[in-house]
Order: C-alpha cells, then sequence, then structure tokens
C-alpha cells in the first residue's frame, strides 16, 4: 500500500518507516496538517496514518478534508484515549483509531484489515455481502442465514445494510441513527433495540453475539471474518 503517516513524533516516524517498508509498503511522512493536505492533494495514498495532536492544529479537523483529497482509509494514532475524541473521529469519517503507545504487531494487523477495505472498495459493484453463513443482496433486500431466508423489517435491514457496507469498521451510533431514523439526536434506545431484534434473528446465541459485536460506547460492527463485499 501507499502509505501517509501524519505524526510529528521523530520516533514515531523513526520506527514505522522501516517496518512498514520492510512489508512491502511504500511510506512518506508529514509533521504538520498543512503538510498532509499537501502530500494528499498531490499524491494517491491508500492509507493515511494520522496523529491528532500536531503542532498547527487539531488531526480531528482534517479528517474529512483529507476524506475530500484522497479515497484512502484513515486510521487515527492517538493518546487520546477519551471515547468522544474516538467518536468524534469515527463519525467525520476515520475507519479505525488506535490508542497510543501502541504494538508494531497490532498495527500491521490493523493495516491488514484496513488492505482488505480497500480492496473490497476497489471492487467495481457492492450488490451483495457473504460469508459463511451470511449472505446480503442491498438491491432486493434479500437476506439469507445458512441458506434460509430471513425476514427483516425495513428498518432492520436498513441497520443491517450499513454495518455489512462498513467492510467490518465501527459504525458510530450516530451514524446508524442516521440510517435509520434520520436524526443523530433520536433516542439510542430505538438502536440497542433493534440490534437486539437483529440478533434474535442472525445470531445461534444472541446472548454471545458473534456477528454483530458491540464496541461499548462507540457503535457496532459486523464481524469481519471471512465476510466480504461482493
Amino acid at each position: 500500500m501507499r502509505i501517509l503517516i501524519v505524526d510529528d513524533e521523530p520516533a514515531i516516524i523513526g520506527t514505522l518507516i522501516p517496518v512498514l517498508s520492510a512489508q512491502g509498503h511504500k511510506v512518506s511522512s508529514a509533521g504538520t496538517i498543512r503538510e498532509a493536505l499537501k502530500e494528499a492533494e498531490s499524491s494517491d495514498f491508500d492509507l493515511i496514518l494520522l496523529d491528532l495532536g500536531l503542532p498547527d492544529g487539531d488531526g480531528l479537523e482534517i479528517i474529512s478534508k483529507l476524506h475530500q483529497l484522497t479515497s484512502a482509509n484513515i486510521i487515527v494514532l492517538s493518546a487520546r484515549h477519551l471515547e468522544r475524541d474516538k467518536i468524534i473521529a469515527l463519525d467525520e469519517g476515520a475507519d479505525d483509531y488506535v490508542d497510543k503507545p501502541f504494538g508494531v504487531g497490532e498495527l500491521l494487523a490493523r493495516l491488514r484489515v484496513a488492505q482488505r477495505r480497500q480492496e473490497l472498495a476497489n471492487q467495481s459493484a457492492h450488490d451483495e455481502f457473504f460469508s459463511d453463513q451470511l449472505y446480503v443482496h442491498f438491491r432486493r433486500r434479500e437476506v439469507r442465514l445458512l441458506g434460509e431466508e430471513i425476514k427483516l423489517s425495513p428498518k432492520e435491514f436498513v441497520l443491517l445494510e450499513a454495518l455489512c457496507r462498513s467492510g467490518g469498521q465501527i459504525v458510530t451510533q450516530r451514524k446508524l441513527l442516521i440510517a435509520g431514523w434520520n436524526d443523530p439526536s433520536a433516542d439510542s434506545q430505538y438502536l440497542r433495540s433493534y440490534i437486539a431484534l437483529l440478533r434474535q434473528k442472525l445470531e445461534y446465541d444472541p446472548s454471545e453475539p458473534e456477528m454483530i459485536l458491540t464496541e461499548p460506547g462507540v457503535g457496532y460492527r459486523i464481524s469481519l471474518g471471512t465476510q466480504t463485499l461482493k
């Protein structure tokens, strides 16, 4: 992948560039918001690793701007551990959030997931989602579990589609409330109730969900596993 590291810490840059280069990635770096936007405008990246504490501003402020310049996935690397910051970053369009300090092995695993997402996003059509158990056809609004057709209400299907189209990344409560109710300020209890209904229909054991996973305080995601978009 072509990767841009946006971070002003020399130790981070000095560690990540050789590690990522050894994995076969082409790596560039930027130490400020201005440099990051310039790089994103002039070069085509697959992935951006974005620190939030930059010398000329807050990295949260440029996530949406970066998405206007590039289709790259964005993974936030930050020492801010508050759920509020994570939710804002994900709502702004970040694809993942890694707390500092982090292990290189964990980061490489996140990069592999991001690469799979990018490969899925590059496919020309996104009509289907399937795994060894679940099949969803978005246009036909068809859902099958182990080959058996599952009937979902319109609201249940909309929420499931939002999760499936995320490619395994976290979908915040705000995004799901917009998808389901077109209102980010709607009562989150509505969302929890519909997630519970989906789990009743799709999970082997709804009390121990393996398909629709909760990210506490943030939102939900669908387990990536062998699931893919086609």
